[in-house]
C-alpha cells in the first residue's frame, strides 16, 4: 500500500492505494467473435515487459503462448467443488467469511486430499502411483485423508 503525501490543502486526504510490484508480469487474451465463433485471438501485456513475458513462456514446460486454459481449468474445478461458486444457484454465499472458509476448504482438499489422474507417475515396479497437486509440488509426501485434515488443530492466520 502506498499512502500519498499530504498536500497541505483543506479537504479529505487521498486514499492509500496498491501498487503492482515491478517483477509482476501479466498478460491477457482477447478473443474476437462473429456469430459465436472465434475469428481472431490477440494477446496484450498488461503489467511487466514483453521481454519478461516471453522469458516466462520460454521457461515454461507446459505452454508456449499466453493462454487462459490453466485459469479456466482451475475455475471450472473450483466451481465444481464449491457450490457457492456455481452460476445461477441458490447456494450463494451470504457472508464473506463463510465464503472464504469454503474456498479455503475447497483449495486444501483439492490440493492435498484429491489424487489427480494426470499427475500420477509410474514407479520402478511398473505400477502407477497416485499423486495430488501438493505432492507434485513437493509440499507433502502422501495423499491426506479428509478426516486427517479435519481433525488437525486450526491455526488462525491474518
Amino acid at each position: 500500500m502506498v499512502t500519498p503525501p499530504r498536500t497541505g490543502r483543506p479537504g479529505r486526504p487521498r486514499k492509500a492505494h496498491r501498487v503492482i510490484p515491478p517483477e509482476v508480469t501479466y498478460a491477457t487474451v482477447h478473443k474476437e467473435r462473429e456469430n459465436n465463433r472465434v475469428v481472431a485471438v490477440s494477446t496484450r501485456v498488461v503489467f511487466g515487459a514483453v521481454v519478461a513475458v516471453t522469458a516466462a513462456l520460454l521457461a515454461s514446460a507446459v505452454s508456449t503462448a499466453v493462454n487462459t486454459c490453466f485459469v479456466e481449468r482451475h475455475n471450472g474445478t473450483d466451481r465444481n467443488r464449491c457450490s457457492r461458486k456455481v452460476r445461477k444457484s441458490y447456494g450463494f454465499s451470504k457472508d464473506w467469511d463463510t465464503h472464504r472458509a469454503a474456498t479455503a476448504f475447497s483449495y486444501f482438499s483439492y490440493n492435498f486430499c484429491w489424487p489427480v489422474r494426470t499427475l500420477r507417475h509410474k514407479g520402478a515396479d511398473g505400477r502407477w502411483h497416485q499423486r495430488t497437486p501438493a505432492m507434485a509440488a513437493g509440499l507433502t509426501d502422501r495423499v491426506w485423508a479428509l478426516s486427517e485434515w479435519l481433525t488437525l488443530p486450526a491455526v488462525q492466520c491474518r
